[in-house]
């Protein structure tokens, strides 16, 4: 089984590729050599058919899961009486020489013997290809290969110091001493011995303490803010700089419905948040990365942005369904692609602006890509120039009519807000005149069309009567003072309309697919911020301390949560629902002295 209905999941990984890992240690996603490669292990989108690395014990095994502290490596303990062992699960990542990192496309999985004779069953049934042709496995003399090639050619790799037809066919294996498995995507020149598989723990080990060492220390909430620092670093892709929304697709919204998308892309919105974020814990490597990914994807001084792309800088992110499988709880259809890289949203533009005008203030003296940046400033304020009048799809990327959001509007007014301030540090002066008319021009509008009076809020869209969790940002990204009457009467208007229970929904107006039935788990974060901005801590604090426990047993946090059950929905883990985590906990922390 997929061990509850809760997303009882844990994610090892290594800036290249990562797995999704059950409560009771079964290996039920995985995608190799990267992150968006076809599923090697497939179990959560196909029960019966998706492909499963699993270690089986009798039921009279207690199994407790947990991260080690302050790292990314995985251990699930075994007990039965004096019968003990522990599974410690990772992708190995560790500074080599020459400032390069060995983060090869491989799962470490050490059996370390705690205590007694324990038993243990193996089901190895890796399924490549997203299991879309049958996958032959084969044992030989130095490894156990997986292949297919009915369809298209691919292979998986198996090296263990345990008996290979134990583990193939499933036989019993008694655990007398310490053992391995290691599962890779390309054949090792020199088979691995235990104390070299060893060795790869401990240096992995000792690359996650060094990584969170660098982050500030926080009197509240600091085991929480580490585990999601270390869960955003894990969507993180090194050869490229690119962040993913979730290392998963098709995870469904609402059990049954058709709300399942890949998110396996770099979305412009998304990632520049965790930019922020990230920035704020210390880690300033990040932001120079994903800057030069930015670079990198804007060739044209006149092209414009794409609100997503792929990890290694794909354009074209063809949408299309695998039938063959039957979804996340029989939830179909499983997708791969995202067709909504072709759509237009306006607020892409303000969340990059602010991520350049911040790495310009970091690294003064970067003056090559100072000129880089300079340029597409310079376009994005074209552009904004161009096309804030216009409506879109909005950062929920609705699939029907376009609409005037208003938090699109507010982004396009920080897209210029930061342009201004990037033309000051520059002393672009003609440009500071230019623009300075146009970011008055949009406050204004948005202030005339985009505030509803009778709902003493503003709304989601022009002259309408929705309201929206987005429009929260609003004080955040710096358009409006939390202080201000009409921000604090907007937080109260979307606490009335939009919370069930301390959750909220995102909108509560009819959508491309009907009305919204779970909770967007970001937006919950946004409302408790905004209630601790506006000075109700106490309340923002008990809500948030209620959220939290919805969490799995690992701290960690999916898309979405249904409003009865609290059961995680949604693509998993999810970078927006752990960026907006991090960035209450630390507002919470600097409001700590005040009722």
């Amino acid at each position: 089984m997929l061990d509850s209905n809760n997303l009882e999941l844990g994610i090892i990984g290594n800036c290249h590729s990562s797995a999704l890992i059950s409560k009771s240690a079964s290996i039920n996603w995985c995608c190799l050599p990267e992150f968006d490669s076809p599923s090697v292990f497939g179990k959560i989108l196909d029960y019966n058919n998706g492909g499963s690395f699993e270690i089986i014990c009798n039921e009279n095994y207690n199994i407790q899961q947990q991260y080690l502290k302050n790292t990314c490596i995985l251990v699930t303990k075994f007990s039965s009486g004096n019968n003990i062992f522990e599974v410690h699960d990772f992708m190995p990542r560790y500074l080599k020489k020459k400032n390069k990192y060995h983060s090869p496309a491989e799962i470490i999985r050490y059996f370390k013997l705690i205590s007694g004779k324990p038993k243990f069953k193996i089901k190895y049934n890796p399924k490549l290809e997203y299991s879309s042709c049958k996958t032959e496995t084969l044992i030989k003399d130095e490894f156990i290969v997986s292949i297919t090639k009915k369809i298209n050619y691919d292979s998986l790799y198996l090296y263990t110091d345990f008996e290979k037809s134990s583990v193939v066919n499933g036989s019993e294996i008694d655990l007398i001493s310490d053992g391995y498995f290691l599962i890779c995507y390309n054949e090792k020149i020199i088979s691995p011995k235990l104390n070299e598989v060893f060795s790869e723990l401990n240096r992995t080990n000792k690359y996650w303490i060094n990584w969170c060492s660098t982050s500030p220390s926080f009197s509240e909430y600091e085991d929480e803010i580490i585990r999601s620092a270390m869960t955003l670093k894990l969507l993180t892709y090194d050869k490229t700089g690119a962040i993913l929304a979730a290392v998963t697709t098709s995870i469904p919204e609402t059990i049954g419905e058709v709300r399942n998308w890949d998110y396996r892309f770099c979305w412009i919105r998304d990632a520049s948040m965790v930019i922020r974020v990230v920035h704020e814990l210390g880690h300033k490597n990040v932001i120079r990365k994903y800057l030069e990914y930015i670079i990198d994807l804007i060739p044209d001084k006149g092209e414009k942005f794409q609100i997503m792309y792929g990890i290694n800088r794909e354009k074209e992110l063809e949408e299309k369904k695998l039938n063959h499988l039957a979804g996340y709880k029989n939830s179909k259809p499983v997708r791969v692609g995202n067709a909504a890289f072709s759509q237009k949203q306006n607020d892409i533009y303000g969340v990059l602006m602010d991520i350049i005008y911040t790495e310009i203030k970091l690294f003064s003296d970067d003056k090559d890509q100072h000129e880089q940046l300079w340029s597409i400033t310079k376009n994005v304020a074209w552009v904004v120039n161009d096309s804030w009048m216009f409506a879109d799809k909005g950062i929920w990327e609705f699939r029907g009519e376009d609409r005037h959001f208003t938090f699109s509007k507010v982004l396009c007014w920080v897209a210029i807000d930061r342009a201004i301030k990037v033309a000051e540090l520059f002393n672009k002066h003609e440009k500071i005149s230019k623009w300075s008319i146009l970011r008055d021009n949009i406050k204004k509008d948005i202030f005339q069309n985009g505030w509803n009076d009778k709902k003493k809020s503003f709304t989601q869209s022009f002259n309408s009567s929705d309201l929206d969790a987005s429009v929260l940002l609003m004080e955040p990204y710096g358009f409006i003072k939390a202080n201000d009457p009409k921000y604090i009467s907007t937080v109260h208007s979307i606490e009335k309309e939009l919370s069930n229970d301390g959750l909220l929904f995102r909108y509560k107006n009819e959508d491309d697919f009907g009305l919204p039935s779970s909770s967007f788990t970001v937006c919950t974060f946004w409302f408790i911020d905004a209630l601790n901005k506006i000075g109700e801590r106490k309340k923002a604090k008990k809500l948030f301390d209620k959220l939290l426990s919805y969490s799995n047993h690992l701290g960690l946090f999916s898309e979405d949560l249904d409003f009865k059950t609290k059961e995680l929905l949604g693509n998993f883990p999810q970078a927006y629902s752990h960026l907006a985590l991090i960035e209450t906990a630390m507002n919470l922390n600097k409001t700590k002295d005040f009722k």
